[in-house]
């Protein structure tokens, strides 16, 4: 059998090596990713190595890499956390959602910032 268009060669279950759970505490979905200067393995797997360029040029959160890799969130986290604890990948949380903004506060604020001229 011949892979379609866009279908993978190698299932998505074997870029985690056959593990159930990531080598560390699993990343949020929304975790952002940044490249560290430490250089792969010669061993580094594709995956890995392809994870790693999409972030040479800045951070992409791990849906946005999964995307590009073309793999399920879950084994994207499987392969930013292996990086991660390896020290090739550093993780940032994920930015929280803006709250509501006090309205008595900006209030204050405009008044304060009018005083000034």
């Amino acid at each position: 059998m011949t892979p379609g268009p866009g279908r993978r060669l190698i299932p998505a279950y074997l870029v985690t090596g056959g593990r159930s759970t990531p080598s560390g505490p699993a990343l949020d979905r929304l975790a952002v990713l940044l490249r560290t200067d430490a250089e792969l393995p010669p061993d580094a797997g594709t995956e890995q190595r392809r994870l790693c360029g999409l972030l040479d040029p800045g951070a992409l959160t791990v849906v946005e890499c999964a995307a590009h890799l073309e793999l399920p969130v879950s084994a994207t986290v499987f392969l930013a956390t292996d990086l991660v604890v390896s020290g090739h990948l550093r993780a940032r949380p994920p930015i929280p959602r803006a709250g509501e903004i006090d309205r008595s506060l900006v209030e204050r604020l405009l008044v304060g910032l009018r005083s000034l001229h």
